[in-house]
């Protein structure tokens, strides 16, 4: 897939220093999220040595969940949870541990949603792996949001389905409606990813915002080097922004957690 529909899209001014969150009306900001990060995978390295700011969506209960949650966090990069859902097609295998389907009852959905959370270090936010049987089900997606706004979390949308309810449900309980417009690698070329992410950077220049998910595993090292040896090329066009940037300025959205939160 290459361009999905953005829901919503604000003008704001915000970034990773005190200098870039001077209300400006020319910033264009590029938020790219990197998926399947926790279980040593292809890319991750690179990744996580990048000299821009990215977001690091890792997946719980996994060999290496805490290590690059901490690592993501020590140099400066926004984590979220990257939370196995289950799909409408796709191998169950894929999912991994703790994953929410639909055969799930409330309490179930509430608590492997809660311990996700205790196992990513440092998350200030989740996103859904796979998902586009889970994010099209109110009343699963309803018991997620609402948990993600006790621990003061934001979601963001991956965009699996394009009936998604996540964005109307997120509306509807005052959480920002934020969602991938893009998605880098759905094909495993340097040459395809390296179109994506010019075409997410020229949707920043005329949008002023682009959210990007990429990801590290099977395309991972084709990722981490497009995006590397594109930094110099498009930070003159762009600001690389975490992802949480762009949900405090864009979406004016502060964290205000109800219950206790251990995975700080």
């Amino acid at each position: 897939m290459a361009l999905l529909i953005v829901f919503y899209a604000g003008i704001s001014a915000g970034g990773p220093t005190a200098a870039a969150s001077e209300s400006t009306s020319n910033q264009k900001r590029l938020a790219i999220i990197i998926d399947d990060v926790g279980n040593d995978m292809k890319g991750t390295a690179e990744i996580l040595a990048m000299p821009v700011k990215l977001t690091v969506a890792v997946m719980p209960f996994l060999p290496t969940t805490k290590k690059d949650a901490i690592a993501a966090h020590e140099k400066g990069m926004d984590v979220i949870v990257h939370m196995p859902m289950e799909p409408k097609k796709g191998r169950p295998e894929w999912l991994g541990p703790g994953a929410i389907t639909s055969n799930l009852t409330d309490e179930e959905v509430r608590s492997r949603v809660e311990k996700a959370i205790d196992d990513v270090p440092h998350a200030i936010g989740m996103n859904n792996h796979m998902g586009s049987k889970i994010t099209s089900d109110k009343r699963i997606m309803s018991i997620v949001l609402d948990v993600c706004k006790e621990r003061g979390l934001f979601f963001v949308d991956s965009r699996t389905n394009f009936r998604s309810v996540v964005g109307e449900l997120a509306v509807s309980k005052n959480m920002p409606p934020v969602g991938n417009d893009i998605f880098l690698d759905d094909q495993n070329s340097k040459q395809h990813i390296r179109k994506q992410l010019d075409l997410a950077a020229q949707r920043a220049i005329d949008k002023d915002i682009c959210v990007v998910i990429g990801h590290v595993g099977h395309s991972g090292m084709n990722t981490s080097a497009v995006i590397r040896e594109s930094v110099s090329r498009l930070q003159n066009q762009v600001q690389f922004v975490g992802i949480g940037d762009l949900v405090r300025d864009v979406w004016q959205w502060q964290s205000a957690p109800t219950l206790p939160t251990d995975n700080k």
